[in-house]
């Protein structure tokens, strides 16, 4: 029997960011799934001699940023991806990566990518907040989401989302009431609103995509 693709085994040191507000159990099973070997980071210090870098997250986007600067881990990861290290953000983790949000009141956010986050618009038959199976049409291709059709199924939960100001950063988008980033891209980062560790083979195909990525 022929396995999926996502099951080979991948070389590659993950370094999950764990700020107290990430799903990152989920997403260390996704990375074992896929073959690669990753460790929990809790403190700047820990960050030497990774491939690669997750920023998960579920929660609040100012307590998100406060987490992240009360012990450096803002600026040490802003270090990082100075120096070209491909980082993923995911959920709130994509959030973050973004200039601000006005989830709680006006917030800035690390400023990797010239994008700002705000909440989605209610409409008629639309509950709030997205939540649950819908699909990601891409915007164009490149190895980060190798071997998924655009169209496939991805998991969401959010209330809030990315509004990338630079149309060639956007990846993948996903109608929900309206049309929303759902993935961006650019350089060395990478980020889905959607949760991949919980989006079944397109989900894990993504995540061995990102860490098979020189």
């Amino acid at each position: 029997m022929t396995l999926p693709l996502y099951s080979r085994p991948v070389a590659a040191r993950v370094a999950i960011i764990d700020y107290g507000m990430g799903n990152i159990w989920s997403v260390q099973n996704a990375l074992v799934e896929v073959g690669a070997v990753s460790e929990v980071i809790q403190h700047p210090d820990q960050l030497k001699g990774f491939d690669k870098i997750i920023l998960p997250g579920v929660g609040a986007f100012g307590d998100a940023m406060r987490l992240l600067r009360q012990d450096g881990m803002d600026q040490a990861l802003g270090e990082k991806v100075r120096q070209g290290v491909p980082t993923l953000g995911v959920c709130l983790g994509m959030q973050l990566m973004c200039k601000s949000s006005t989830e709680g009141g006006l917030n800035q956010g690390l400023g990797w990518i010239d994008a700002d986050v705000v909440a989605l618009e209610p409409a008629p038959g639309i509950k709030l907040p997205h939540m649950g199976w819908n699909a990601v049409t891409f915007t164009r291709d490149i190895p980060f989401i190798h071997g998924i059709p655009s169209g496939t199924d991805f998991y969401f939960v959010h209330s809030f989302h990315v509004v990338c100001h630079q149309a060639s950063d956007v990846l993948g988008t996903c109608q929900h009431g309206q049309t929303f980033t759902a993935m961006f891209a650019r350089d060395n980062l990478f980020a889905a609103q959607c949760h991949p560790e919980k989006s079944q083979r397109g989900g894990l195909q993504l995540v061995k995509n990102f860490v098979e990525m020189p």
